[in-house]
């Protein structure tokens, strides 16, 4: 009788564990992105068609790359940093497999210069990409941004 007992125990366990209903319950994260982060994906594709900018960080000014994601976060009480040197280091690290809407995309654009974009859910982020274009959303499955990809980071949550 305890054989069956702890066979039906451990069974129960496998398989909740692999279910990922484990008894440890599951992280915020998990499968959705936060309210804050969802409102700063917001933020950032209302300012889709907007002028890039070096240095600027605000709708009236328009947006380099790091301005655009310090500006949507900063709309919704989160601190994030200004520069892309630090947004790099900002919150923790995800695995590509683990992105959510909000989190940031670094990329490296060639040995010492940074790239960042907001991830917006469906495989696209937005992005102020360089002088002379505007705000725009892109597809991380082209290959000129997915070969470029370093980092993705959370900073909500």
């Amino acid at each position: 009788m305890p054989r069956i007992i702890f066979a039906l125990v451990f069974s129960l366990s496998a398989m909740l564990m692999l279910s990922g209903c484990g008894f440890l319950g599951s992280s915020p994260d998990d499968g959705m992105a936060t309210p804050q982060a969802q409102k700063a994906v917001q933020a950032a594709y209302s300012q889709v068609g907007k002028p890039y900018r070096l240095g600027g960080a605000s709708p009236r000014q328009g947006f380099d790359c790091s301005g655009l994601i310090y500006w949507a976060y900063k709309s919704n009480g989160v601190k994030v940093p200004r520069r892309t040197s630090d947004q790099i280091r900002a919150g923790y690290g995800v695995s590509r497999d683990d992105t959510l809407p909000g989190d940031i995309v670094v990329f490296r654009m060639g040995a010492r210069a940074l790239h960042t974009g907001m991830y917006a859910g469906g495989n696209s982020f937005i992005h102020s990409p360089r002088k002379g274009s505007n705000v725009r959303m892109e597809s991380l499955s082209k290959p000129y941004w997915s070969k470029r990809l370093v980092s993705i980071r959370r900073v909500s949550g």
